[in-house]
């Protein structure tokens, strides 16, 4: 299998920090935070990594990453136009996973559980799609998933609702199979002009092709001055490669 870290978009919840610098290469710990969705790929065996990124921002990413070998992995870039949504920030990397099965990180999203065990089930699944889940105490802000749980499988993914179904949060570590572009070719953008994931997984959950696991440890969505904060903080106080001083 292959990875894609998306790691563009502008970063206007991070400013004036993000004025002069792209928000994934802000310190999380001892290293810059696109370290960690590189570290968690190779440590489930990826090696063969795309950074899709701002094509502004791409000399920093080269002079801090070069093509990876410092880190054990292989690094490409792609470049997505504008906030167009993580849809088409996946949809870039299209000819560099061909018709393999990959998986796509979001660079602000720093968890701590391995990915291995999730990544093996994936290899299994015949077909289709996954997505890891966590309780959140404010679902408003993402995209929740509703369960039957009887039948283990999710019924529905609705972006951001003003009533909750549950406070299920799908989180930024998706698996797919090549049948995505397909199904980020027929979506069309929302009302804030992205091509919204939750639509290409809710085509999935239409040919009962989306499976899902929990994450069990701490998860951030680290786009915010106190979730940045909070970051720092797990990374310091919980994790091994965060006590270098």
């Amino acid at each position: 299998m292959k990875g894609i870290i998306l790691a563009g978009g502008t970063g206007t919840r991070l400013k004036p920090l993000t004025t002069i610098i792209n928000k994934h290469l802000l310190p999380v710990g001892p290293y810059p935070m696109i370290y960690w969705p590189i570290i968690k790929l190779k440590e489930a065996g990826i090696t063969e990594i795309l950074l899709v990124i701002n094509g502004a921002d791409q000399e920093m990413f080269e002079t801090l990453l070069g093509d990876g070998r410092n880190l054990g992995v292989n690094l490409s870039f792609a470049h997505q136009k504008g906030p167009n949504g993580i849809a088409d920030g996946i949809g870039s990397g299209r000819n560099f996973v061909g018709k393999k099965k990959f998986i796509v990180i979001l660079g602000d999203n720093l968890f701590e559980d391995s990915l291995v065990s999730y990544i093996e089930s994936f290899r299994l699944q015949e077909k289709g799609a996954k997505v890891l889940l966590k309780q959140v105490d404010d679902p408003q802000r993402y995209g929740i998933a509703e369960l039957d749980t009887e039948k283990k499988i999710i019924t529905s993914i609705e972006e951001k609702p003003i009533h909750p179904k549950s406070n299920l949060c799908a989180v930024g570590i998706y698996m797919y199979d090549s049948s995505v572009f397909e199904y980020i070719d027929s979506t069309v953008p929302s009302g804030r002009g992205e091509l919204e994931i939750t639509d290409v997984n809710n085509m999935y959950i239409k040919n009962d092709q989306l499976s899902y696991d929990f994450l069990n440890g701490w998860w951030i969505d680290a786009g915010t001055h106190k979730s940045l904060y909070t970051a720092n903080s797990f990374y310091y106080c919980n994790n091994r490669e965060g006590n270098n001083e």
